[in-house]
């Protein structure tokens, strides 16, 4: 898991140019004195991307490599080009903590956590950005395709415009895009929509997110409803489309049938003390996973005797996350209050009803 060593900058002109916040790779410290490893990041980005991604040959990957000392320069990792973005810690408390998770991400997700606005956020998000669209103008082949993911980059596809026009541009939005009445609480909602429209093509989760935007685009004449899905903005047609995204089924039903892993699973059912029902939840922390309201179903159940406390067992697995921002902190600390209750409530010598594992898990 090292990195293989840094490239031409002629090595890096890429066909296919992915373009992320995060590069698909992790830094893993080692013993002190020992240099980082480079490890295959657990995120959900990356297992929906990977499999579009194993055969291509020309395509490098661009995004922020996870802290302000990593290396700025091209490297290649098991056979990926990947091409870092440096961020000062100022920067990514703006443009990530501030104006990605504080602003867009509870918005987008209907005010589950209320949304904040702020000017330094947003200058900080629009400098990060344009910062990637350079670097991936610099990468790109002549008339090549940029696949642009997520909330965190939404500026870039107007910026790349302008830099490279002879590229094919193509978002993708991870998470639910709001109707535009909420979309319009943002004061900077003008130029946002302005950098979507730079891509050729739009893709959403849903039919509902691609109408949302269509009617938005509308509502602040920026642009002008077509025929089939489709927004016309400064001569230009955009295509606005749902391609509801999902994780490679084929590869966890091929991984839960392997022998290793049935006693594995039995080995752990036999632990919990072969319960009649194990429930199993495997989530990032994050508040709109509905962790605490699983917990306080459970906790419910429990109080409502629909079973006794050991003849169903739940674990939760909770990936670490976002551990900056005030409401993950806050998450956080409701969700171990919720097991801690339940556990002390009803557990007995030799039965715990919950298992809950705050760790990043591997595949296996």
């Amino acid at each position: 898991m090292t990195m293989d060593g840094p490239e031409r900058r002629s090595d890096l002109t890429a066909d296919l140019v992915v373009v992320a916040n995060r590069l698909p790779v992790r830094r893993i410290h080692l013993e002190e004195g020992e240099d980082a490893e480079w490890g295959i990041s657990p995120g959900g980005l990356v297992s929906a991307l990977a499999p579009v991604l194993a055969d291509r040959r020309r395509f490098a990957w661009v995004g922020w490599p996870g802290d302000a000392d990593a290396p700025s320069e091209p490297f290649t990792h098991e056979g990926m080009r990947l091409v870092p973005i440096p961020m000062s810690p100022e920067e990514h408390e703006y443009h990530y903590e501030g104006m990605s998770n504080g602003t867009h991400w509870p918005l987008y997700h209907d005010k589950v956590e209320p949304a904040e606005f702020h000017r330094h956020w947003y200058d900080g998000y629009r400098r990060v950005n344009r910062r990637f669209a350079d670097r991936v103008a610099e990468t790109a082949a002549e008339n090549a395709t940029i696949w642009i993911q997520d909330y965190q980059l939404q500026l870039v596809p107007g910026f790349l415009r302008a830099l490279r026009p002879d590229l094919t541009i193509g978002f993708f939005l991870h998470i639910p895009f709001p109707p535009p009445e909420l979309f319009q609480q943002i004061p900077w909602r003008d130029q946002l929509t302005v950098g979507l429209l730079g891509a050729d093509l739009l893709g959403f989760q849903t039919r509902d997110g691609a109408d949302n935007f269509i009617r938005l685009a509308s509502s602040l004449d920026l642009a002008q409803p077509g025929g089939d899905s489709t927004l016309h903005h400064n001569g230009r047609e955009v295509q606005v489309r749902a391609f509801p995204i999902g994780i490679d089924v084929d590869r966890y039903s091929a991984g839960a049938k392997r022998p290793e892993i049935a006693t594995r699973a039995a080995a752990v059912r036999e632990r919990l003390g072969n319960p009649k029902a194990v429930l199993l939840g495997v989530d990032r922390l994050d508040y709109t996973k509905g962790i605490d309201v699983r917990l306080r179903a459970f906790k419910e159940l429990l109080a409502e005797e629909r079973f006794a406390p050991g003849e169903v067992v739940l674990i939760q697995v909770a990936e670490p996350s976002r551990d900056n921002v005030e409401a993950y902190v806050a998450l956080k600390e409701r969700v171990q209050g919720l097991v801690g209750e339940i556990n002390g409530d009803f557990a007995r010598v030799g039965i715990t009803p919950v298992h809950y594992i705050h760790q990043s898990r591997d595949f296996d």
